[in-house]
């Protein structure tokens, strides 16, 4: 019976995962990445995104509150979202280091009624980074993405 509950539990989670909107695509602003958002509640979303920011090469996880969708056309939606998030990076091109920040994103997205997705959005970063002694830094980069839905 208990191995019955378990793999009711873990095939309902599955499924409640699964049936959340997702999207897949890339980031293109002061650096390249790879971007993956998964809706979890209401409009809310979390976004992981691996790949360049500034010089460093980052993996970044944002919690994104969506606080407004103004109904400016008929097709598609618009979404305004900002939010908190973490990320680590290494230094490459020559900025052997590593890092380790807080960090913030603002953007406006608009959902096609086919699954694209396109975004402009502003992260902002600040961190210590470790390379012949600790250091701050900060950085700041608009972006534009493209992602597909499903």
């Amino acid at each position: 019976m208990k191995k019955f509950i378990v793999i009711a539990v873990a095939l309902f989670t599955a499924a409640a995962v699964y049936a959340q909107p997702r999207a897949i695509g890339g980031r293109l602003g002061w650096g390249a990445e790879v971007s993956y958002q998964h809706f979890v509640k209401n409009a809310d979303f979390v976004e992981i995104d691996l790949g360049l920011f500034t010089w460093d090469l980052n993996l970044t996880a944002l919690y994104d509150f969506t606080f407004a969708q103004p109904q400016w056309t008929d097709k598609g939606s618009w979404a305004w979202y900002a939010g908190p998030g973490a990320a680590i990076g290494l230094g490459v091109m020559g900025h052997e280091r590593f890092n380790i920040a807080a960090a913030g994103n603002v953007g406006l997205s608009y959902s096609f009624w086919f699954p694209l997705e396109l975004s402009f959005d502003i992260r902002a970063q600040m961190g210590v980074a470790i390379h012949d002694g600790a250091g701050f830094y900060w950085g700041i980069g608009p972006a534009i993405g493209v992602r597909y839905r499903f």
